[in-house]
């Protein structure tokens, strides 16, 4: 007879998902699952915040499109990662967040980091539970990755007790589900995808916008043969840029606003009408509009829908692509126009030559240096808005944004993730000051466990997205809580054992990213910045 531990029955579990990296600051009551994982070859990757290690596993699903992995300790292991879960939850990115707990025998006691996790994380997973015993862990392993991958993705979290990790099953007569998810997607109602050909069919300007379930949909490759037969303008959204390379005719991004407001035909694939297209708000009136998404709740929030399709965005633009055909070259060409006009707008200050740096030219500099292969992580505010309308990344699953609750952050553990997936492709982080120092130590865990990313920071020595919206409500001298100082945190990067480059004139931004990457260490490149008007009237709230 052969028995494991609990803790083997999870690694088990994970195995058998093809999980091969879990996420984790280490704690005493989940000590018997990094057992199971070092006996079946799955790496333990540690992080100085649960916090990052709930994020990593986030960037991991970003990165790969499976499910990312988290392991916490009880009690604050468990609110640490409350951010990380959230983040995920709002974003549809599936992940398996596993909490320790104290024996069972115990409950109520208050014993070592006792409380009511599972309430505490309903609110924000998909499903939040105790594995009752330890011969139900295979079967509650499963029910978490057909939770978090069935529908609209998501997080779930497992509390797992302490004496249910240490006890001991008999390996013979254990039980592991197979079969228990499947990857088949709703593909749309026929009548519904009918009448959304008819209105696309009787469009003189209609307009596509492609949100982050794209990136979940097992037929991502339709998008191409939706855009063959159906020729229209498309703008990007989260997880769904890099769909399209960025020399494509019809991939746009930096005249949305102008040719929504133009458009008469508008279809969203997957992505809410939130703050991130003002609420449907800058859409006329009689402007019609199809939406497809996962979730029936979300079709007609804020914005009606003249047609609502729930279904799989790949499976639906596949649906869409063999439905119908219309040539919309002029179109295309006109949004064009509104493309380039925009540009024209940002060309003085992309080769400003101002110091301290123009962020436009901070940006430009940063898309030059990047490698075609390259991953590029999002953590901060204001310079992120800059540089996201002039850097490119040229395939799916490379762009990394924090996604719509806005989180702060990310940036290390989603770049730790990212460059585990790919490590040959480099990683990079486009930094904010304020950002860095939410997560800054996971340098350290970074360097030691030797996972290279390049961090470019623009640092302008203030929390700038806040402060701009606050000088014009308050005033100059009513300004609180958001400045900084021009911190060197590339020398704290350097104590922490990775690369530090410090840069306050534009021409030295590129060779000092090009000695961060030659570097093969976790790197900053400190970037000192001035201001811009380029995002005034941007919203913060």
């Amino acid at each position: 007879m052969s028995y494991a531990h609990g803790g083997y029955l999870v690694a088990e579990a994970l195995k058998k998902e093809g999980v091969s990296h879990v996420f984790t600051l280490c704690g005493g009551h989940i000590q018997h699952i990094y057992d199971g994982c070092l006996d079946l070859g799955i790496r333990v990757v540690d992080f100085r915040h649960e916090q990052s290690a709930g994020h990593a596993a986030e960037g991991w699903a970003r990165a790969t499109g499976r499910p990312g992995v988290a392991l916490v300790t009880a009690g604050p292991g468990v609110t640490d990662a409350v951010t990380a879960a959230a983040n995920a939850m709002r974003g549809g990115v599936p992940m398996i967040l596993i909490g320790g707990q104290g024996p069972r025998f115990f409950s109520g006691m208050g014993s070592l980091q006792e409380m009511d996790h599972v309430t505490l994380l309903r609110s924000i997973t998909k499903w939040s539970v105790t594995v009752p015993e330890t011969r139900r862990i295979p079967d509650f392993m499963a029910m978490a990755f057909r939770k978090a991958m069935t529908g609209v993705p998501g997080p779930v979290f497992l509390e797992m007790p302490l004496d249910v990790l240490m006890g001991m099953e008999e390996m013979d007569g254990l039980h592991y589900p197979s079969n228990y998810r499947t990857d088949a997607v709703a593909g749309g109602d026929p009548l519904a995808i009918a009448a959304a050909a008819a209105l696309l069919e009787g469009a003189e300007r209609p307009v596509a916008l492609v949100g982050t379930q794209w990136w979940w949909s097992p037929y991502k490759p339709a998008i191409h043969e939706f855009l063959r037969a159906w020729d229209l303008p498309v703008f990007l959204n989260g997880g769904a840029r890099g769909a399209l390379p960025p020399d494509d005719p019809r991939f746009f991004r930096l005249c949305r606003n102008k040719a929504l407001a133009s458009a008469d035909v508008i279809v969203v694939f997957g992505t809410p009408w939130d703050f991130r297209l003002n609420y449907g708000n800058d859409v006329p009136a009689g402007t019609r509009v199809i939406h497809v998404d996962l979730d029936p709740d979300v079709i007609g929030h804020n914005r009606g829908a003249d047609v609502g399709i729930v279904g799989d965005s790949g499976l639906v633009m596949k649906a869409l692509a063999a439905s119908g055909r219309r040539s919309g070259a002029a179109w295309v060409e006109s949004v064009r126009h509104m493309e380039r006009a925009r540009f024209a707008k940002m060309e003085p200050e992309l080769h400003s030559d101002s110091t301290p740096i123009n962020p436009l030219r901070f940006s430009w500099e940063l898309a030059q240096a990047m490698p075609r292969n390259a991953s590029v992580v999002c953590d901060g505010g204001d310079i992120v808005g800059t540089a996201a309308k002039v850097v490119d990344v040229h395939e799916p699953g490379r762009w990394m944004d924090p996604g719509p609750l806005g989180t702060l952050g990310v940036g290390p553990a989603f770049a730790m993730a990212a460059s585990l997936a790919r490590p040959a492709d480099p990683v990079f982080v486009i930094y904010g000051d304020g950002s860095f120092g939410l997560n800054g130590m996971e340098y350290e865990a970074a360097a030691r466990q030797k996972i290279p990313f390049v961090g470019v920071m623009g640092n302008d020595a203030a929390w700038t997205q806040i402060r701009r919206g606050q000088q014009q409500l308050f005033g100059a001298e009513r300004l609180p809580a958001t400045a900084l100082e021009f911190t060197r945190y590339d020398r704290v990067v350097e104590a922490l054992g990775g690369h530090g480059e410090y840069v306050e004139r534009p021409e030295d931004i590129r060779p000092a990213i090009e000695r961060a990457l030659e570097s093969g260490k976790p790197a900053l490149v400190n970037v000192k910045i001035g201001t811009s008007s380029f995002r005034e009237g941007a919203i913060s709230v």
